[in-house]
This record gives C-alpha cells, sequence and structure tokens, in this order.
C-alpha cells in the first residue's frame, strides 16, 4: 500500500468520529511521521481528546491519558521508583507517559517541575528516575491540549517547552452542517463507533523513514532559511524562530508533502506551514502585544516580505 493510500484511509477513519476538520487531521498525522509533536490550543469541547484518542485508535497504538492539575507530580506522570515487597527490591514503575500515543490533557495547568519533566522526554523520547534513564516506546507522539481562554490557575508554557512542539493549531468551531452532522451522530446514532487500526502502528511507523526520502531542492530549501532568518529582523517580533524551528520546518514540509501523494516539496509547501509550524516559536515585542499584533499575523507580515522561488 502506497503511503498516500495509507494516509487517505487513516483520515476516513477518524473522520467516522472527527466531522469537518480533515486538514487538522492531515497536519496532525503529518506531525507524526516528521517524528515531532503537537499542541491543540483551543477553547474546550471542539474534539481536542476525541482526536488524539481517535488517532491512537486508528493507527493501533498505545494510548494514554495525562489529566494535568497544578499539584501533579514529575513522578505522576513520568513513574516512580518503589519497592517491590514480594521481594524487598526497588522497582520502576512507568508511570502514563510510557505510551506511543500521549495526550497532555491542559499543559498549561502543570507546575514548572512538571512540565520539565515532559519536556525531557518529548525531546530526549526518555525520563529520568532516580539516576537511571528510562526509554519511552518508539513511536512516541504526545498531543497536549490547552485552554487559551482561561487562566485562573495555570502556568504558560515557557518558550523552551513551546519550541519542542513541531506544530501548534486550533481545531475551530465546525461548520453550520457539520455541527448539524455532529448532533445526528450524537443524538440519533448514539456513542461514536469503535474505530479500526486500518494503519497499523508499525506500517504508519515504516512511513517516517520514508519522509527523509521526500525531496527537496536547495531552492527551496534556502526559501525555509530565508523565512526563519526574516522573522528575526520582523520589527513586530522580539524573538524569531530558532535553527531548531528551521529544521522542523523543513521536516514537516516533507511529511505533508508525502500526506499529498509527492515525494518532493514545493515553495506552497513552506507558505501553507508557516503558521502552525512557526507562530509558537517567536516572541512579540511589547509594542506588538500592545497593539493587539497576534503571532500568526506577525508570520504572515514575514511571508509577504520573502519571496517565494519560482517553481515548474
Amino acid at each position: 500500500m502506497t503511503a498516500p493510500t495509507l494516509v487517505a484511509e487513516l483520515l476516513d477513519e477518524l473522520e467516522r468520529v472527527v466531522v469537518g476538520k480533515r486538514d487538522r487531521l492531515q497536519l496532525i498525522t503529518a506531525a507524526f511521521l516528521a517524528g515531532g509533536h503537537v499542541l491543540l490550543d483551543d477553547v474546550p469541547g471542539v474534539a481536542k481528546t476525541l482526536i488524539a484518542r481517535s488517532f491512537a485508535s486508528a493507527s493501533g497504538l498505545g494510548f494514554s491519558r495525562v489529566q494535568f492539575t497544578p499539584d501533579v507530580l514529575p513522578a505522576d506522570v513520568a513513574g516512580a521508583t518503589v519497592i517491590d515487597l514480594r521481594t524487598g527490591e526497588p522497582v520502576f514503575r512507568q508511570g502514563p507517559i510510557f505510551a506511543n500515543v500521549v495526550l497532555a490533557d491542559e499543559i498549561n495547568r502543570a507546575p514548572a517541575k512538571t512540565q520539565a519533566a515532559l519536556l525531557e522526554a518529548m525531546q530526549e523520547a526518555q525520563v529520568s528516575a532516580d539516576g537511571v534513564t528510562h526509554r519511552l516506546p518508539d513511536p512516541f507522539f504526545v498531543i497536549a491540549t490547552e485552554n487559551p481562554v482561561e487562566s485562573e490557575g495555570t502556568y504558560p508554557l515557557p518558550e523552551a517547552q513551546l519550541d519542542r512542539f513541531l506544530v501548534r493549531l486550533s481545531i475551530g468551531y465546525p461548520e453550520l452542517d457539520d455541527e448539524r452532522e455532529i448532533v445526528r451522530r450524537r443524538v440519533v446514532d448514539g456513542p461514536a463507533p469503535e474505530l479500526s487500526p486500518v494503519a497499523p502502528g508499525e506500517r504508519l511507523t515504516a512511513l517516517r523513514s520514508a519522509v527523509d526520502r521526500v525531496h527537496i531542492e536547495p531552492v527551496v530549501a534556502d526559501y525555509a532559511v530565508a523565512i526563519a532568518r526574516a522573522t528575526r529582523r520582523q520589527r513586530d517580533l522580539a524573538v524569531g524562530v530558532s535553527p531548531r524551528g528551521t529544521v522542523g520546518f523543513v521536516q514537516m514540509a516533507r511529511a505533508w508533502a508525502l500526506t499529498e501523494g509527492r515525494d518532493f516539496v514545493t515553495p506552497d509547501d513552506l507558505a501553507s506551514l508557516a503558521v502552525p509550524c512557526l507562530a509558537h516559536r517567536v516572541v512579540l515585542s511589547d509594542q506588538a502585544w500592545a497593539r493587539g499584533v497576534r503571532a500568526d499575523d506577525a508570520i504572515t507580515a514575514t511571508l509577504r516580505q520573502v519571496d517565494a522561488p519560482s517553481w515548474e
């Protein structure tokens, strides 16, 4: 089965329960193939949890959910060393982070130490406990959520942790017809159907190596670099995109091209992915923040300042 066919079947299965958000589902799938993590920044009730759980089910991967609250400790997430009462020996008891797909729900409610533990896991695919390193399952994919409206009892994610997410996106409210379909399915048809693993984890994981074979012309790679460097000169930004962000941007474009059925990246791929890949990696200047400028707006303005290469 070809990569586009496998991805299409996965998205079709996900749409059995997630209505009208195929473009978001494709972005999440591409982020998984690129080896990154996703931050869903949106209000409650727009299917963030449903998407994470459904992705794990349709891909045949192990799923775990961590509900963050201010009293959650690093050991509650990563695990801890305990004494086995039968043998009297210390053993490591794995936390919920030991899963292929981890939903980090309301991550901005976690205190700094817990966020730091999650950061190590996301970056290194490992956790440390009592001086011992424990490898996480492969693949390891974090889908984190945060509520942009409610601020009481939250701890804003620092730039260092935001930079670990390959993509940040919002799900958004459904269109009228889609919301009608959601109500019909839930009220008339009953509970959401159980999803089948149409793209078994080992096959979906194998596609990750195919991402590295997606070609990107030097002139197109230079376009990505030019966009990133332009953010560092953007007057509305105090901090631009890091080199790590540039590399992730290119890798995400390669994964996106694969989901589109191509083995090469186009400048349009980079332009369409700039906001979800880069907006969370920049910091607005005080003046821009006071004027109500959003990071998305600053990235869009940056794109207009960089000439795209000609492409045939």
